[in-house]
């Protein structure tokens, strides 16, 4: 029995598919043959090989960035400091900020 093939024209980033090669070629691969596995992996899982989702913050990262949201808008609470010194003077005296 015959060994059939198929053509399957793509349109990637050239900066992407550059990089793409670049690592393939390192690990003894081209794009030909990673791209026949990724899609016998495909059939095998009966889906996409790997995870594929909408990245979401977790609850740490989003209270880290409401808090450096309120540094930032809040000045008079979370003074600036425009040399090291003056930021070394403040942290080393006794006044609360």
């Amino acid at each position: 029995m015959a060994n059939l093939t198929s053509a399957i024209n793509v349109n990637v980033d050239t900066k992407i598919k550059d990089e793409a090669t670049h690592i393939l070629k390192g690990l003894g691969l081209n794009m030909s043959t990673f791209i026949n596995m990724a899609l016998a992996q495909v059939v095998k899982r009966n889906g996409v090989p790997f995870e594929v989702v909408n990245p979401t913050p977790s609850k740490d990262m989003l209270e880290a960035l409401a808090e450096v949201s309120e540094m930032i808008n809040n000045s008079e609470k979370y003074p600036r400091y425009t040399n090291r010194e003056d930021l070394k003077k403040a942290l080393l005296s006794d006044d609360e900020v």
